[in-house]
């Protein structure tokens, strides 16, 4: 039953942690950090919400989860259960690895459903998409509306519209395209990929809807962050307050778009900048391990 505790109180300090990264504006300030916290999180609470119900299942064993699980298999095996071992028990266990199966499907159809929107739109790039002077290293699409994403994936796509190329001054554009380099150099697909399918596989948590959100504006703080770093803030900052403006903003299934979040906020941190937390960035990350330390230990054990 010990076992089955830490696991809850996992649970439980994976909300917490939640809702103080969620309520608090440091993480705006070091999105790299925070991005690393939340996803802490979120490994923690998919293995505390397999562990739990199997922590319950083969409390009789004694024994931290893993290794219970391992025992168990080899009375099965042998058709010999120890006393507290019944039906209830290993419907439990059940439990706990159908939460797992489901993790596992959810992320895998995720992955692929993924890939293949991404794949369609690169085949409809080849047909209806161009080369431009004006933005070096970037497809552009010949429409009105204001549009710049990254289509990620091995061999990773910068698309801007036309609209976007008349809208944005050649300052404003050059930001925006490392913006979005940023986002396939870094895999930031890579980084929401696991909140998505946490977020279809555990939809009863509503905190973990938040927390894709939070993920994802963090994402793009991140890749604002790289392309100020050649640019300054002004002219990407420019460029989000002509999108904003812009009102309706055209981003693909499959893409990371540059003002598909919180654009407001973005702005906001750009005109103002703050310098990073450094000692609670440190201490956030700290708790971020030992979320995810004490799960995993019960389960190697």
């Amino acid at each position: 039953m010990a076992y089955a505790l830490h696991f809850a109180a996992t649970m439980l300090a994976c909300w917490l942690t939640a809702q103080v990264l969620s309520r608090s504006t440091w993480p705006w300030r070091s999105p790299r950090v925070a991005i690393v916290c939340w996803q802490a999180v979120g490994l923690a609470l998919g293995l505390s919400a397999i562990g739990l119900p199997m922590a319950l299942g083969l409390a009789a064993y004694d024994r931290p989860t893993g290794s219970a699980l391992l025992a168990l298999v080899r009375d099965l095996l042998r058709d010999t259960l120890p006393t507290g071992i019944g039906v209830v028990q290993l419907g439990l266990v059940g439990v706990g690895v159908g939460i797992a199966a489901v993790l596992l499907t959810t992320t895998f159809r995720s992955i692929l459903g993924t890939v293949r929107a991404q794949r369609r739109h690169r085949d409809l790039l080849t047909l209806v998409a161009r080369d431009d002077p004006a933005a070096p290293g970037a497809l552009v699409l010949d429409h009105p509306g204001a549009a710049a994403y990254c289509l990620p994936g091995v061999r990773p796509q910068v698309v801007v519209s036309a609209g976007t190329l008349d809208l944005l001054s050649r300052a404003e554009l050059a930001a925006v395209l490392s913006h979005e380099r940023a986002h396939a150099d870094e895999r930031h697909d890579l980084v929401l990929l696991p909140f998505t399918a946490l977020r279809r596989a555990l939809p009863w948590f509503g905190w973990v809807h938040a927390a894709h959100e939070r993920v994802a504006l963090l994402v793009e703080m991140r890749a604002d962050d790289k392309a100020r770093e050649l640019h300054a803030e002004a002219p990407l900052a420019g460029a989000l307050r002509r999108f904003a403006a812009a009102g309706h903003r055209i981003t693909p299934a499959g893409a990371l778009g540059l003002g598909d979040t919180d654009i407001d906020v973005r702005v906001q941190r750009l005109v103002l900048p703050g310098r990073p937390p450094r000692l609670l960035g440190a201490t956030a990350l700290g708790v971020a391990t030992l979320l995810v330390a004490l799960p995993v230990s019960l389960f190697l054990s």
